[in-house]
């Protein structure tokens, strides 16, 4: 015979009230008010539930009690885990990370019940119907998206906020880059697609949104300039890389729905280390994150074909730079970032004042100077020549032979011949 409405509404309620307490969220004094019960009873309630799961908040003349009920001591294991180190967690992270650490064995659908019943997890309402996702690109190295994604991913540290750069491969979902910045600039851009190209090599195209280091929008809402490049453009350019830019966060929707992902873990994992400092949290990203997370989110292609290029013989250290151009100063002097950059005096040149030289500013802080092909000089950090084109003062000159005669052979200018005076006439 089956239980009546009343009696599993009865016992529900009663089940998330001993929930509740299991977790201490509340007293068991205070579970028995809420059920009007004497402590008397609620104590049976617990050893029944204890003894039989679920079934013991039953009427037990009805029903014998289920063989696949979990044994409460395991319930209150699982509750004071999430509740005493892994609070804030979203479940299905919390999931996967007590069957991994801690050897628990229930299925997700019961941690999730278990958590939400005992009020330690909020219930939210279904989502309602979605537009149909773009499909995937078939190979690894297609299309790439990078974004930022500002948060206070360093919760020990909750007054500071930082960027997180990521760069996820669009057919696997595969994270292949993950840093923390202090803000999202064009170094923090360029950094991460460097460090990309080394590692895996040239991709096909890269999906981004329009934000100031990616393009230049000369009106609002309205299509970005092709020909005005940013310095992110200009290095993509010189890559061959087709740069696509995003004009809605619905059509980006795969980046955005991977930092919800990876905000969702990251912040409590980076908490649970320990990492108050951007240099512990990246290298926390480096050794630990990135192989748990892409083990647990990428897929395979439907291509086994990789689109990603070999760099080969690129200058990488020429391409990844920000460019400028500056006119030369009379005293032979660029002025750039608030650095006065000296140029020495160059073969075949009196003076390169008035010049218009390109200025390059490389991705580890250093400078240098260029006309066309040719490298007027490197630059320190602090602006100081570490590398001069060669002044005129200190190359060896080039000489032509001369023909030496002796004295007596020496060539005389020729004689003309001298007219005839009047006396000899």
């Amino acid at each position: 015979m089956g239980y009546s409405e009343a009696a599993w509404e009865r016992a529900m309620k009663i089940q998330e009230v001993i929930l509740r307490a299991l977790s201490g969220e509340i007293h068991w004094f205070q579970a028995a008010e809420i059920l009007g019960l004497s402590t008397r009873t609620m104590r049976r309630y617990r050893v029944g539930l204890e003894k039989w799961g679920y079934e013991g908040l039953f009427d037990r003349r009805r029903r014998s009690p289920s063989p696949r009920s979990v044994p409460v001591a395991e319930v209150k294991r699982i509750l004071g885990l999430y509740r005493e180190r892994y609070r804030g967690w979203n479940m299905r992270h919390f999931y996967e990370t007590v069957r991994r650490e801690h050897g628990v064995s229930v299925s997700y659908a019961f941690i999730k019940q278990a958590l939400q019943t005992a009020g330690l997890v909020v219930k939210h309402k279904a989502r309602g119907r979605h537009r149909r996702r773009r499909e995937r690109k078939a190979c690894l190295g297609e299309m790439l998206h990078i974004d930022g994604s500002k948060h206070v991913w360093l919760s020990l540290r909750p007054e500071e906020k930082q960027t997180l750069i990521t760069v996820v491969d669009d057919a696997t979902s595969r994270l292949l880059y993950a840093q923390l910045w202090p803000e999202e600039s064009t170094q923090a851009v360029l950094v991460a697609l460097r460090e990309v190209v080394d590692t895996y090599g040239i991709p096909a195209s890269l999906y981004t949104d329009r934000a100031g280091w990616a393009f230049d929008t000369p009106k609002a809402g309205q299509p970005v300039s092709k020909t005005h490049l940013t310095q992110v453009g200009q290095v993509v350019k010189r890559l061959g890389i087709e740069h696509i830019p995003s004009y809605s966060p619905q059509a980006r929707g795969r980046s955005e729905r991977m930092n919800g992902t990876v905000q969702g873990r990251l912040v409590n994992e980076l908490k649970l280390a320990g990492a108050t400092s951007l240099e512990a949290a990246n290298g926390y990203i480096r050794d630990h994150y990135l192989a748990t997370h892409n083990q647990a989110f990428s897929v395979e292609p439907r291509e086994a074909e990789s689109a990603f290029v070999a760099p080969k013989d690129a200058p990488l250290d020429e391409i990844f730079c920000r460019e400028v151009v500056r006119q030369v100063g009379k005293d032979n002097v660029v002025t750039c970032g608030g650095l006065a950059l000296q140029i020495s005096k160059q073969p075949g040149r009196k003076t390169c004042a008035g010049l218009a030289v390109v200025v390059k500013q490389h991705l580890d802080g250093t400078w240098s100077i260029h006309r066309g092909t040719q490298l007027f000089g490197r630059y320190g950090v602090n602006g100081r020549p570490v590398e001069a084109a060669g002044p005129v003062e200190n190359r060896e000159r080039t000489r032509f032979p001369t023909r030496t005669l002796d004295a007596g052979k020496r060539r005389r200018r020729p004689q003309l011949p001298q007219a005839p005076s009047p006396a000899n006439i």
